[in-house]
């Protein structure tokens, strides 16, 4: 007979909340949404409170909307969460030639959902590829990017600057337990807690009917992975980075497994000298997950 892990998204977040010492009287309103983009294809996003959204944040390759759940509680702003294509409860890429990590498909599919869940948006937050999918937006949709936020990342990143990362994501598309799931993700995230990879893992990962468990994303994997080797060449967008004329903060993560370097944030000064970057000295290249009230902080500050 097979164990079942029984899993519902909204119940967690007390533990989030325990966690990083906030108050937690109630639980918080949210609920699930899914906006259609065309093609017969949606995406899925968490819509927190009931007012008028003010916040879109996108989460990194191999993650999901859950990512954010801590940062959303701190912040306690109406905001809407989004599954990029093939990642949570989204559906997988449209037909473009770089699946997952295409900048500009995935950029044309969040404008989508964003005119539609999120309009009056102050900012958009963009962690990893989210941040990569942010710099596009404001190509692609530049009327739905009042603020931009860049979580760890800029066009600068590689496969080898994101080789602990794409080490971790390359690996078994499935696992016979819920135990091995945690214990592999447990040895590539030391500086997290389990409880809160456990977390991960049931907003990130599906039981099968025989008991084995696979990641949501590796439904869609395209070739070497979701981020990193294999990738396309994201230097292309300093152009774009170049071009942008709303206010940007680049939020770097300083410990082991960043992918912004001194040289990614000197070219980021260069090309937008009055953009702002603020160093999360306990982080790595999730700083959601390692300093999430600090970032909320940092957010939260910028968009007011």
């Amino acid at each position: 007979m097979v164990d079942r892990i029984e899993y519902d998204e909204f119940a967690l977040f007390s533990e989030n909340a325990a966690e990083h010492g906030l108050p937690y009287d109630r639980p918080p309103v949210v609920r699930r949404e899914f906006a259609d983009i065309g093609g017969g294809r949606r995406l899925s996003a968490l819509v927190w409170g009931t007012g008028e959204p003010e916040l879109v944040l996108l989460h990194g390759g191999a993650q999901n909307a859950h990512t954010w759940d801590t940062v959303a509680l701190a912040l306690d702003r109406p905001l809407v969460a989004v599954d990029l294509p093939g990642h949570g409860h989204s559906d997988g890429p449209g037909a473009q030639p770089d699946g997952q990590l295409s900048a500009f498909g995935n950029a044309r599919d969040v404008a989508a959902a964003v005119r539609r869940l999120a309009p009056a948006a102050r900012g958009v937050v963009g962690m990893s590829m989210g941040g990569i999918t942010t710099i596009a937006l404001t190509e692609v949709a530049p009327e739905v990017v009042r603020r931009a936020v860049l979580v760890d990342v800029t066009p600068g990143v590689t496969g080898a600057k994101a080789k602990q990362i794409t080490d971790f994501v390359n690996g078994p598309e499935s696992f016979p337990s819920f135990d091995e799931i945690l214990a592999r993700t447990v040895a590539f995230n030391p500086t997290r807690s389990e409880a809160s990879l456990r977390r991960g893992i049931l907003h990130n990962a599906v039981q099968q009917p025989d008991g084995s468990w696979v990641w949501r994303y590796a439904r869609w994997r395209v070739g070497g992975g979701v981020e990193g080797q294999g990738a396309p060449d994201y230097g292309v967008l300093w152009d774009l980075v170049s071009q942008i004329r709303v206010p940007l903060l680049l939020c770097r993560g300083m410990l082991s497994g960043s992918v912004v370097d001194d040289a990614d944030e000197a070219e980021l000064r260069r090309r937008l000298p009055e953009a702002r970057v603020e160093h999360f000295e306990s982080a790595g290249h999730s700083i959601q997950g390692d300093m999430p009230l600090e970032l909320a902080r940092a957010i939260d500050e910028f968009v007011a």
